[in-house]
């Protein structure tokens, strides 16, 4: 363990703080919930009862979920597959992101987020971990939710060839 390890306990081993991505987690009973949905967390922090911390080291996939209420009920929600940049990459905002990512797919509206949902269960369902899925993957169910089509299928073929090409890419 290294000296700034100790000093920032919850923080991932061998990455300074500049590199990893950090997700606020809020939760407000009946009114904001934030959470992760599926990704390999690398370091958490609790900063009060309803706010959390987590970061993610660059390069990681991960599905962010937002949900807002008010008295009348749901006002808000909203799932985000994002990739975690390194320090210095080109990145898009994201509300609670920082210092952003890299946005593989993004929908709002209960309905639609139900549908991405399912296919994050379908892809679970195969015994593959969504983390680990095809960044492209996620940008085809982005493009074709966006035009109101339903989207190929993951399969454990094309999570073949993506291992097979992530393997000889540089």
């Amino acid at each position: 363990m290294t000296r700034r390890d100790r000093l920032h306990p919850g923080r991932a081993p061998g990455w300074d703080d500049d590199d990893l991505t950090d997700v606020e987690l809020v939760w407000v009973r009946k009114r904001i919930e934030n959470y992760i949905r599926f990704g390999h967390v690398a370091a958490k922090r609790t900063l009060d009862r309803s706010r959390r911390i987590v970061s993610f080291t660059p390069g990681s996939v991960f599905g962010f979920v937002r949900w807002t209420a008010n008295d009348f009920g749901t006002i808000a929600s909203r799932i985000d597959i994002l990739r975690a940049v390194e320090s210095g990459e080109r990145c898009s905002t994201v509300a609670y992101v920082r210092p952003g990512a890299d946005i593989l797919l993004t929908v709002s509206g209960w309905p639609n987020v139900e549908k991405v949902l399912q296919v994050i269960d379908q892809i679970e369902a195969l015994g593959i971990d969504a983390a680990d899925a095809s960044p492209d993957h996620w940008r085809h169910v982005h493009s074709r939710f966006a035009v109101r089509e339903t989207p190929r299928p993951y399969s454990r073929q094309r999570h073949e060839a993506w291992l097979l090409r992530r393997r000889i890419e540089p």
